[in-house]
């Protein structure tokens, strides 16, 4: 029986476990500059944690024109395409340092183990990796209302671990996702640069540095409260 002082942790996908950032950073610039939009490095951090349609938003808010919702859904459809057909090399070999020590020495552990990504392709990433085995509920991005930083994914997560939010660590790269972690009600454990991640409760620089005992010890961030 596990002492921890978590049930469960519950993982980003992209810029946690694999990087698919760059395979995104590809078909959102072909799909940008097919609207006449520049699209570079500093652009696609904007779209970082952000779901399909609110990054397309962002993008087409550029473009200096109204578009309907169909031509906005055929933008998504061609982009999502494009991204598919980029991720069909992707092996085992692409997860990140300590991706698999992590998931593993969270189920030694006797924790359970949820995977909550934005990405509507995140089952099909998860086979090509081969990992999809190591989680014990996977949540279906196309079923989730609203995006992140709205903490609706980490809680239906939890919901279906069986866990309550404040059993759980939520693991995350982007700042949106951290919000939404920390709206949640859960520890937030950021992946990325503590200057950037900053209302996380811990930060580690990959999932290399993740320490089951560390996190055990460190006190929680409680947000303030808003205005």
């Amino acid at each position: 029986m596990s002492t921890s002082r978590f049930k469960a942790v519950i993982f980003d996908l992209d810029g946690v476990i694999t990087d698919t950032a760059h395979y995104h950073y590809l078909a959102w610039k072909r799909m940008a500059e097919q609207q006449g939009v520049y699209f570079d490095h500093a652009f696609n951090e904007q779209l970082k944690g952000i779901d399909r349609m609110g990054s397309l938003e962002l993008i087409l808010a550029a473009a200096g024109r109204l578009y309907t919702l169909e031509e906005k859904l055929a933008l998504a459809d061609s982009k999502n395409l494009h991204y598919q057909e980029l991720i069909t090399g992707m092996t085992a070999a692409d997860l990140l340092p300590g991706a698999v020590a992590a998931l593993d020495a969270v189920r030694a552990a006797g924790l359970k183990i949820g995977l909550a990504s934005v990405s509507k392709n995140a089952f099909t990433v998860l086979d090509r990796l081969g990992i999809r085995d190591k989680f014990d509920y996977v949540v279906d991005a196309a079923l989730i209302a609203r995006g992140k930083p709205d903490p609706e994914i980490f809680l239906k997560a939890a919901s279906e671990l069986g866990v309550a939010p404040a059993d759980c660590l939520g693991v995350e790269d982007a700042v949106a996702g951290v919000a939404a972690i920390k709206a949640a009600g859960m520890f937030a454990l950021g992946v990325g640069l503590v200057s950037v991640l900053t209302q996380a409760d811990l930060v580690i620089a990959g999932l290399d540095g993740f320490d089951l005992a560390v996190l055990q010890q460190v006190p929680v961030r409680l947000q303030t409260p808003a205005a």
